[in-house]
């Protein structure tokens, strides 16, 4: 359950568990983007490449108004959402999640202040 947080519009981001749907739509994204442009190369792939391009016109469209939310709720930079628009699409999203996760860009880590008593642990 996402706690309530006052409203901080200059702070930098927080990732949650929007941000991990985000990242999931995102990969999709990128191999149905891949998939298209494969049929769309290889010669007498007409119902294919319809069909991937549906589903890229559909998911991309899902995976821009999926960013923009988790952008509203303060759990993803605009910039990934900016980087999704460009003419790159997909694979601008995913370099943009890439860049978040490896090097901090435009995000605040999340402040921890112990386990979790929600979350569930193995047992060795």
């Amino acid at each position: 359950m996402r706690r309530p947080r006052p409203f901080k519009p200059f702070e930098k981001p927080v990732p949650g568990e929007l941000f991990v749907w985000v990242k999931r739509i995102s990969y999709v994204e990128l191999a149905i983007f891949v998939g298209l442009l494969f049929f769309w190369l290889a010669p007498g792939s007409d119902t294919a490449t319809m069909i991937f391009g549906w589903g890229h016109g559909i998911g991309f469209c899902v995976l821009c108004v999926v960013i923009w939310v988790a952008c509203i709720r303060h759990e993803a930079p605009y910039t990934l959402l900016a980087a999704t628009l460009t003419p790159f699409g997909p694979i601008g999203s995913v370099i943009g999640i890439e860049l978040i996760e490896r090097k901090g860009w435009g995000i605040a880590r999340p402040v921890t202040t112990g386990p979790d008593p929600h979350r569930r642990t193995e047992r060795t």
